[in-house]
């Protein structure tokens, strides 16, 4: 792991792609974050409500993807494989992949069970309609296959493999993908915050625990928070070792980061735990906490989740520091969190100018900085990146944007 944010060997992010309920496309993605549109609403997908014509799931979905696979190998694809292709062959022309060997280049997928809808749906046919399951499913209800998808359809030679980490899964992804690239096994690694195709019986028992908002949207850090909404979306990063990419190049380096566990099973959040994985991230970054310059927050809209949240940042002592909440905008997407909130914070950076939280009209704690009902133009040099996932999966990455030359 690099050591400063000056450390010219730091793995540099050189392509993005992302999908979400703006669409596809990274430039979507960030102007739908200071278009002001409010995308939530009933979820539409088929398996997505307890009975057909019912409305209590209430989210965003993104559009169908574009048409890159050949329809034959298209019919074998999930929902979330096209998607992942979608992101991929973004962020992969951006970054120039095709000029690098094939077996230097590595793909790391960030989710697990991320195609619990098509296979509830399977199920449901197969029972109604006593068809024939496909053979296609014997190794498409692989996670591993989303990955594999997009290494034939990219010709990826080096490593591919999928990590979970719950709703952290694609931060995991991102931190895999900078180690492979930092340690020299690979030259360029795409992590790919998957998306997360969940069904009712999911959104059901996640609404059951309290962690679902029984509202018309999310409301991160503000105290008429009751929990999240469901948003569709991926992301794909392309991660390069930093001495490959030249001074000024790219979105920045990913200058720092931890990875760590609370040790226990279960929703509830750890404050430690948060707590040691900022300190960790900074520590690795070579930075003190007045040297964040933005934080992109985790911030789900639970309860429990944004008290915790909120509390950490004042332990690690950042409350200096500007923050907003990208789920508050395009939903919770669980697995592809991490990984879209990445790009979200990379984008922003470079643009100079921070979204603002939607719905924070009465903050937790009015002693934080919040970005709360305008844009903010900043500066940001450094940034930090958190997301944290049931099972006291805790991670923070440090974000700093490309050095002059």
């Amino acid at each position: 792991m690099p050591s400063s944010p000056l450390d010219r060997a730091a793995p540099a992010v050189t392509g993005i792609g992302v999908a979400t309920g703006f669409g596809y496309g990274k430039d979507s993605l960030f102007d739908g974050l200071f278009s002001g549109r409010n995308l939530f609403g009933p979820l539409l997908r088929a398996g997505r409500q307890l009975t057909q014509g019912d409305a209590r799931f209430v989210g965003i979905e993104v559009p169908d993807p574009p048409e890159i696979l050949t329809r034959r190998v298209a019919r074998t694809a999930g929902f979330s494989a096209r998607v992942a292709v979608a992101v991929v062959a973004e962020a992969w022309a951006e970054a120039g992949l095709d000029a690098l060997d094939p077996s230097r280049i590595g793909l790391v997928l960030g989710g697990s069970n991320l195609q619990s809808r098509e296979l509830m749906l399977a199920q449901r046919d197969a029972a109604e309609r006593q068809r024939r399951v496909s053979p296609h499913l014997g190794y498409a209800f692989f996670d591993a296959d989303l990955a594999a998808l997009c290494a034939e359809r990219f010709g990826i030679k080096g490593q591919t493999y999928s990590v979970g980490g719950a709703s952290a899964s694609g931060a995991v992804a991102v931190i895999q993908a900078a180690e492979l690239v930092a340690s020299g096994r690979l030259e360029a690694c795409i992590a790919v915050g998957a998306l997360q195709d969940l069904s009712a019986f999911e959104l059901e028992a996640l609404s059951l625990m309290g962690a679902l908002s029984a509202g018309d949207r999310c409301r991160p850090f503000d105290r008429a928070r009751d929990g999240f909404a469901f948003g569709e979306s991926a992301a794909a990063l392309v991660i390069r070792r930093g001495d490959a990419v030249p001074p000024g190049d790219g979105y920045g380096r990913l200058s720092g980061w931890s990875h760590i566990t609370d040790g226990r099973r279960g929703p509830d959040p750890s404050l430690d735990g948060e707590v040691r994985a900022i300190q960790l991230a900074l520590e690795a970054a070579g930075l003190a906490p007045d040297q964040i310059d933005y934080i992109n927050a985790h911030g789900t809209g639970t309860p429990l989740g944004d008290d915790t949240e909120a509390a950490a940042y004042r332990a690690a002592g950042l409350t200096h520091a500007p923050i907003n909440a990208t789920k508050s905008i395009i939903g919770h997407g669980i697995a592809s969190a991490g990984a879209v909130e990445v790009a979200s914070a990379l984008l922003q950076m470079r643009k100079g100018l921070l979204h603002s939280t939607h719905g924070l009209d009465d903050p937790i704690d009015a002693g934080l900085h919040w970005v709360q009902r305008e844009p903010l133009p900043a500066t940001v040099r450094n940034a930090l990146s958190l997301s944290f996932g049931f099972g006291g999966v805790n991670t923070a990455i440090v974000l700093s944007a490309p050095e002059a030359g």
